[in-house]
């Protein structure tokens, strides 16, 4: 004879709390983050009907179990986000660009939501704020502090000119005017809008982020697929006039070996890093050609060699003055290792600042040098422009995109030229067309006499 049946025990509680409410608890697995159980919870206001509303919370939350639809963490975005940098395999200075925009904006804004509680009304109001305030101030924030250092927010830095032992000129009253005294003050905070280029990558960031989420079932769904990706800024690229350019170049030929870098970086386009990287190995000079594969790249005091940008290897082709620019600047490196007792290995860098170029020069350097010079010159222009100085003029004199874009190292075949440099393509195609039409064979010209019927 079999015993009595064991009624099945329900899943899920239901729970009353001291005020009355119903607290509806569901077990929702263990939680992949920290190995605890995790339940879905969700409180039921106190009233008639509450019991019922109580079953019918538990069933949803159940088929949300059931069906997997429920987050399986309670993990924050901040908490994601220190397990994505772990995971990224990306180069040095892309990563240290995600963690600057991570430390900036995501964490002050996001990182302490859960990720299951993302969604695209609470993406679309970050991405608002940012597009208002880059702190996302909200109206909270009173001061632009000086440092993130503990500081006065008001500090007198005390100048003394009258004579006297320090001891006693500490003590000895003074007009802080007359005697030049620094008043630090934190000013006003003053909304800064976000760039519209900064808040689409900080979007991928994201996406990336809750796409490995979706991968590791921390949540079911990416949120990121419903959020208004931001647009992509219009490219403007500002290239120096004619003119400037060649006020820029004569300047700089007053120190050869910085003349020879500031014409390369004319002629070939090339980005600062990748010229930094040119070793004597990478120049054929019989051949009229520069081998690219190689870039310094540099993050403060910290500088290594990596791939190109786009992780191509070109070679980009020399003009015969480029040549003898070149050639000139590599017998002036022989005779100075010569007088070193010691020869221009093929493994020295074109352009370096030690005596037997066995290292580059560095990218900041470059940067920081061609500003100086340019603003000596009252001219507002910086070292990349010198890439869009390059194939503007490319463009002009009728060099076809793909050519271009290879010299440039653009990916896409020229699909990032032709979005970059649209304008420049549009006016040459103009010039283009007012030189074809005087080459095209006269028309015949309708007569003024016409015969009956001619309509």
């Amino acid at each position: 004879m079999s015993g009595p049946k064991r009624q099945r025990r329900a899943r899920g509680g239901i729970d009353t709390l001291p005020s009355g409410a119903l607290r509806v608890r569901v077990f929702a697995g263990y939680d992949p983050l920290t190995k605890k159980r995790h339940y879905l919870t969700e409180i039921v206001k106190p009233g008639p009907g509450a019991e019922k509303e109580a079953d019918r919370v538990r069933t949803r939350l159940l088929n949300q179990v059931d069906e997997e639809r429920s987050p399986r963490t309670r993990a924050t975005v901040g908490q994601l986000m220190d397990r994505y940098l772990e995971v990224l395999d990306v180069e040095e200075t892309t990563k240290r660009g995600y963690i600057g925009y991570i430390e900036k904006h995501i964490r002050p804004q996001l990182g302490g939501l859960p990720v299951g509680r993302i969604d695209a009304e609470v993406l679309d109001s970050f991405y608002a704020g940012l597009r208002t305030c880059r702190d996302n101030c909200r109206g909270q924030i009173a001061l632009d502090h000086r440092t993130d250092r503990p500081h006065k927010c008001h500090d007198v830095r005390h100048r003394r000119r009258s004579p006297g032992r320090p001891s006693e000129r500490a003590t000895r009253e003074h007009h802080c005017g007359e005697a030049g005294c620094r008043i630090l003050d934190c000013p006003p905070h003053r909304c800064r809008p976000l760039a519209s280029s900064t808040i689409r990558q900080i979007h991928y960031v994201l996406s990336g982020a809750f796409s490995r989420a979706v991968r590791w079932r921390w949540v079911m769904r990416n949120p990121m697929d419903d959020a208004v990706t931001p647009p992509a800024p219009t490219p403007n690229p500002d290239p120096p006039s004619t003119q400037e350019a060649a006020q820029l170049v004569t300047e700089a030929w007053k120190d050869v070996d910085w003349g020879t870098f500031v014409w390369l970086a004319m002629v070939t386009g090339a980005r600062r890093g990748e010229l930094c990287a040119l070793q004597w190995s990478d120049v054929d000079l019989d051949h009229a050609v520069l081998h690219l594969h190689q870039s310094i790249a540099q993050i403060g005091r910290q500088r290594w060699t990596k791939d190109t940008k786009t992780h191509q290897q070109r070679r980009v082709a020399l003009d015969a003055e480029t040549v003898t620019v070149l050639t000139e600047h590599r017998d002036r490196w022989r005779e100075r290792m010569a007088a070193l007792g010691g020869k221009l290995s093929p493994a020295a860098y074109v352009f370096s600042s030690t005596p037997d170029a066995s290292a580059p020069i560095q990218p900041d350097t470059v940067t920081q040098r061609y500003g100086k010079m340019a603003r000596g010159l009252g001219i507002d222009t910086h070292l990349h422009a010198l890439r869009h100085y390059s194939a503007t003029e490319l463009i002009s004199v009728g060099a076809d995109i793909r050519t271009i874009a290879g010299r440039l190292g653009h990916g896409g075949g020229g699909t990032t030229t032709l979005r970059v440099y649209a304008a420049w393509v549009s006016e040459a195609d103009q010039r283009a067309a007012n030189l074809l039409g005087p080459r095209m064979p006269r028309r015949p010209r309708p007569t003024e006499e016409t015969t009956d019927g001619d309509v």
